[in-house]
C-alpha cells in the first residue's frame, strides 16, 4: 500500500492511496473460492462448483465487494498509522480499480480530531447554589393549584369584563366586509387576558359589558393554520352576552380530597417534595453551567469545521422555528440574521469543543456507560408515553442508533459528576429567585 499526503491544512487531511493490482487479485481470488464453495448449481455437487464458473457468474460483484472492503481497511490503516482520528465520515473518490488487473487508486479528504491535552484541573473551584423549599414557596404552589381548581360564577351586577373573567360572546369574522368560512360562532367563552385566541382578540373585548356590541380589528399570525387568513387583517362583529368571574377553590382539606389526598397537609408534603426536586435540578444546572464555563476557558484547541457546521445547523433549525413562531428570546429579537448567525456559530463551536474535551477526560479516566444505565434511560423514555411503553421499547430494539443517542447525555453527566467530585465546591444558600436566574443557554 502506498499513501501520499495531498492536503494538510489545520485539521484537514488528504491522501491518495494506491493498492497494487496483484494484492487486489489475491483478495479477489480468495473471495471467489469462498463463493464457489458455497454455491449450489445444477450439474455440480454441493461445494464442488469450479472457481472458473463462480468467476464467470460473480466476478463483477466480488470485485466490487473486495474494492469496498479494501478501501475501508486501507483507509483505517493509513489513519491509524499516523495517529489520526477522523472527525466525521471521510470523503472517498475512486480513481481506478474497477477493472481486473488495475491498481486500486482512491483519494481521501477528511477532518481529524485535534490533539487534546486535558488541562490542569487541580485549581477547579465551583459554587453550588442551594435554595430552601420554604413555607412561602409551598403556599404559592398550593395557591396556584387552588386557582386551577377555580369555578366561574355569573356576575349579576353590570360591570365591564376584566382580566381573569370569562366573557361569553357571539362573533362574526369578516374580510373586506364579507364573512369568511369558520369565522362565525355563538356562545364562545373567552378568558380575558388568556391565550388561545388570535392575538388582540381577547385584549379588545376587555371592558365590554353584557349586551354591548363592538367591531374589532385583528391580524392573523403568519403561521396561522388557515393559509388564506395567515398574515391577513380581519374584523369581528362582537356581541357580549354573559360575564362570569373566577372564584378560587378554598385552600382546605376539601381541595386536597378533590385531588386524591386525605388532608391538606398530605398535599403540602407532596408539593414540598416537588419544590425541593425542582430546586435540586436548578442547583445541578447552575453548577454544571459553572463547570462548563471553567472548562471552556481552558480549551486551547481548534474545533473541526465539519462538526461545528453540523452543530450549528441543528441550532439554527431551532432558531428558525422559534422565529417563525415569534418565540425568539427577547435579547435575540432585535438582532439581524447576520448577527444571530455569528452568535450561534460561537455557541456551536463552544459546544463542540466542550464535547471533545469531556470525551477525552472520560476516555482517559475510563468512564463508560453501562448497559444497565442505557436500560434505565430507555425505561425513563418509555414512561413519558403512558400506554405506549411497549411500542417505545420496540422502537429502541429496532433502532440501535436511537439507543446510542441516549448514551451521549449519560456519558456527559458521568464525566460532569466526576469533575464536580474533583473540584473544590463551596455551598451557598440563595433565594429561589436567585437560583432560577439562569443566564441564556450557551452550552
Amino acid at each position: 500500500m502506498q499513501v501520499t499526503e495531498t492536503l494538510s491544512e489545520g485539521l484537514k487531511r488528504g491522501f491518495t492511496i494506491t493498492i497494487p493490482a496483484a494484492d487486489l487479485q489475491t483478495k479477489q481470488d480468495a473471495r471467489l473460492k469462498e463463493v464457489a464453495a458455497g454455491l449450489t448449481l445444477p450439474g455440480f455437487r454441493p461445494g464442488k462448483v469450479p472457481v472458473s464458473v463462480a468467476r464467470q457468474r460473480y466476478s463483477a460483484a466480488v470485485r466490487a465487494e473486495v474494492l469496498e472492503q479494501t478501501v475501508s481497511e486501507s483507509l483505517q490503516s493509513a489513519l491509524e498509522e499516523r495517529g489520526f482520528r477522523p472527525a466525521g465520515q471521510p470523503q472517498v473518490d475512486l480513481v481506478s480499480g474497477q477493472e481486473d488487473g488495475s491498481d486500486l487508486v482512491f483519494k481521501v479528504e477528511t477532518e481529524i480530531l485535534p490533539e487534546i491535552t486535558v488541562p490542569d484541573l487541580s485549581d477547579l473551584s465551583l459554587t453550588r447554589l442551594k435554595a430552601v423549599a420554604s413555607d412561602e414557596a409551598v403556599d404559592k404552589v398550593v395557591a396556584d393549584i387552588a386557582k386551577r381548581q377555580r369555578n366561574f360564577e355569573k356576575v349579576e351586577e353590570v360591570r365591564p369584563a376584566a382580566k381573569g373573567d370569562i366573557l361569553t360572546v357571539d362573533f362574526v369574522g369578516k374580510r373586506d366586509g364579507v364573512p369568511f368560512d369558520g369565522g362565525t360562532a355563538d356562545d364562545v367563552n373567552v378568558e380575558i387576558g388568556g391565550e388561545g385566541f388570535i392575538p388582540g382578540f381577547a385584549e379588545q373585548i376587555e371592558g365590554m359589558t353584557p349586551g354591548e356590541e363592538k367591531i374589532i380589528t385583528v391580524t392573523f399570525p403568519e403561521n396561522y393554520s388557515a393559509e388564506e387568513l395567515a398574515g391577513k387583517e380581519a374584523t369581528f362583529d362582537i356581541k357580549a352576552k354573559e360575564l362570569k368571574k373566577a372564584v378560587d377553590a378554598p385552600v382546605d382539606d376539601e381541595l386536597a380530597k378533590k385531588l386524591g389526598f386525605e388532608t391538606l397537609e398530605q398535599l403540602r408534603d407532596l408539593v414540598r417534595k416537588q419544590v425541593e426536586g425542582e430546586y435540586e435540578q436548578l442547583t445541578r444546572l447552575r453548577i454544571k453551567r459553572d463547570l462548563l464555563d471553567a472548562l471552556a476557558a481552558k480549551t486551547d484547541f481548534a474545533a473541526p469545521e465539519g462538526m461545528v457546521d453540523a452543530e450549528f445547523n441543528q441550532i439554527w433549525q431551532r432558531v428558525e422555528s422559534d422565529r417563525k413562531a415569534d418565540q425568539l428570546d427577547d435579547e435575540d429579537k432585535g438582532k439581524d440574521e447576520e448577527t444571530l448567525r455569528a452568535d450561534y456559530r460561537k455557541i456551536a463551536e463552544r459546544r463542540v469543543k466542550l464535547g471533545l474535551l469531556l470525551a477525552e477526560i472520560g476516555r482517559k479516566n475510563a468512564i463508560t456507560v453501562t448497559q444497565d444505565e442505557l436500560g434505565r434511560a430507555m425505561r425513563a423514555e418509555a414512561m413519558r408515553y403512558q400506554g405506549q411503553e411497549q411500542q417505545v421499547f420496540q422502537f429502541f430494539q429496532n433502532n440501535p442508533q436511537a439507543v446510542e443517542s441516549l448514551r451521549g447525555p449519560i456519558f456527559e453527566n458521568k464525566v460532569v459528576d466526576y469533575l464536580i467530585e474533583l473540584a473544590k465546591v463551596e455551598d451557598k444558600e440563595v433565594t429561589p429567585e436567585e437560583l432560577s436566574d439562569i443566564p441564556p443557554a450557551n452550552i
